[in-house]
């Protein structure tokens, strides 16, 4: 100790900082592995997945049309920024989407990670803009998009 000075030491992360860190680090492995960003996150598929983290999941305005109507990925950051982790729960538990969301994996998800896939896109934080509202079948969607021919 020169000159009488002890050294700053900067106290050691909760247990709840550490729990959070990794919730949010297998959230981040959830996305990417399950192909949220596919749709999510503008550009990933055509970039081969490298489009900055900064612009995950912030929706998409390309339209997917069929016998549904036309539906946009939404904006995952948004939707998680306004509810809390247990609405989020029963939420996912009866969650049903049109094409070509495929809701189905999100309701066989244990709530281990759907908590993850919570704590992940809220630490994200909310940014982008709302996805375009849905069209119902029949309405022309704009270009760009895909139309899919059901069997």
């Amino acid at each position: 100790m020169a000159g009488g000075i002890a050294p700053v030491r900067s106290a050691p992360p909760s247990q709840a900082a550490i729990d959070e860190a990794a919730l949010v680090a297998r959230g981040r492995y959830l996305v990417q592995i399950s192909g949220c960003n596919d749709c999510h996150t503008p550009g990933y598929l055509s970039n081969n997945g490298h489009v900055p983290e900064s612009e995950w999941l912030k929706g998409d305005a390309f339209a997917w049309s069929g016998p549904w109507g036309t539906t946009y990925a939404s904006n995952l950051r948004l939707f998680f920024h306004n509810m809390d982790e247990s609405s989020w729960l029963q939420h996912a538990r009866r969650f049903e989407a049109r094409p070509p969301m495929p809701w189905f994996n999100v309701r066989a998800m244990n709530d281990d990670d759907l908590r993850a896939i919570y704590h992940y896109a809220r630490a994200l934080g909310p940014a982008g803009e709302p996805a375009p509202v849905a069209l119902p079948p029949g309405t022309e969607a704009p270009v760009p998009g895909m139309v899919m021919r059901l069997p």
